[in-house]
C-alpha cells in the first residue's frame, strides 16, 4: 500500500485586501484532488511584523515575513520556520494567495497519483510559460520558467537551492528614470526588457494574454515596477537554477496527460525538454516516454 504524500503548503500573501478567499480556495482545491495528503499549511504574510504567529482555524499557521523580496522571502522564512520538519514531507508546495488568477485550468490537473508518480525524483511541477524567443538575465539564457503561483518540488531541492531569492539588487538594473527604467549595461538582453515593459505596462508579450494589473509607469509608480520586476527575475532564476542543480521542470497538465495515458501500468518514465511536453500537453493522445 503506498503512504500518504506528505506536503507542506507555504502560501506567501501581504495583507488580505486582495484574494480574500485565497487560503480558503486553497484548502477546497486540495479537498477536491488531494483529499488523501497530510496537509501542512503555512501562510506566511509580509504585512505583518516576522515575529508573529498564530494559529487559524483548520489548523492553518500564520506566520509574518519581512517582504524583502516578496513571496521568495516570505518562502524562506517558512523554511526556516519549519526548520528540521522540512525533510518530512514528500512535497513542499509554494504558492501564492494569487494562484487564481490568469490561466487556472492546469490547477485541475493534480491528482494524488500524479503526485506519487513523481515522488522520489528531482522535479519541480507546476504551470510552464514561456515567451517566444529566448532572453538572458545574468548571462544565463532561457525562454521558459514555472510560474510560481502553484510549485510542488521535494525537500531536498529546497536544500540545495539554499535561499528561493536570487535577485535583490535594484542597482544593478534601474537607472530611476521611469521612461527608460533599466540601466544599459544592465545584465538584462533586449527581448526581456521589452518583454517585461509589455507585460506590466502595455499590451502583453504578444502571446495574446495580458496582465491583470497593468499600470501607467511614471515617477510614483517606479518603485513598484523596481519591485515588481525583481520578483520577476526571481521566479526566472528559481527555474534556471533548478535546471543548472540537475532538477526537471514539469508542466502539470503534460504530466497529467502522461498519467492517463499510462493506466494502470505505472512505471518509471522519462521527462523530455519543455518543448516537447508544451507540445504534448492536454493531447489525446500525448506521446509518452516510458522506460522498460
Amino acid at each position: 500500500m503506498t503512504p500518504k504524500l506528505r506536503i507542506a503548503t507555504l502560501m506567501a500573501r501581504h495583507g488580505t485586501a486582495k484574494y480574500q478567499s485565497a487560503v480558503a480556495d486553497l484548502r477546497a482545491l486540495f479537498e477536491q484532488r488531494l483529499p488523501q495528503i497530510e496537509h501542512t499549511f503555512i501562510v506566511v504574510d509580509n504585512a505583518l511584523p516576522p515575529s508573529h504567529e498564530e494559529r487559524l482555524d483548520g489548523g492553518v499557521t500564520l506566520i509574518g515575513g519581512s517582504n524583502a523580496a516578496w513571496e521568495f522571502s516570505a518562502w524562506d522564512s517558512a523554511i526556516a520556520y519549519l526548520g528540521s520538519r522540512l525533510d518530512d514531507f514528500d512535497f513542499v508546495h509554494l504558492a501564492t494567495s494569487a494562484f487564481r488568477q490568469l490561466y487556472v485550468d492546469y490547477l485541475d490537473r493534480f491528482s494524488e497519483r500524479m503526485l506519487n508518480l513523481m515522488r522520489g525524483r528531482s522535479v519541480a511541477l507546476g504551470h510552464v510559460d514561456y515567451y517566444n524567443e529566448s532572453v538572458t538575465l545574468l548571462g544565463v539564457g532561457s525562454q521558459s520558467w514555472l510560474r510560481t503561483s502553484f510549485v510542488f518540488l521535494p525537500p531536498a531541492e529546497i536544500r540545495l537551492l539554499r535561499s528561493l531569492v536570487s535577485v535583490t539588487s535594484k542597482e544593478t538594473f534601474f537607472s530611476g528614470d521611469p521612461t527608460e527604467p533599466f540601466l544599459k549595461e544592465a545584465p538584462i538582453s533586449p527581448g526581456y526588457r521589452k518583454n517585461i515593459l509589455g507585460w506590466l505596462t502595455g499590451d502583453g508579450t504578444e502571446q495574446g494574454v495580458e496582465w491583470h494589473s497593468r499600470f501607467r509607469l511614471d515617477a510614483t509608480t517606479l518603485p513598484f515596477f523596481e519591485s515588481k520586476v525583481l520578483a520577476i527575475f526571481n521566479e526566472q532564476m528559481l527555474s534556471n537554477r533548478l535546471r543548472a542543480q540537475g532538477c526537471a521542470v514539469v508542466d502539470a497538465t503534460w504530466a497529467a496527460t502522461v498519467v492517463e495515458d499510462l493506466g494502470h501500468r505505472g512505471g518509471p518514465f522519462s521527462i523530455p525538454r519543455w518543448q516537447e511536453q508544451l507540445v504534448a500537453r492536454d493531447s489525446v493522445a500525448a506521446p509518452v516516454s516510458v522506460l522498460v
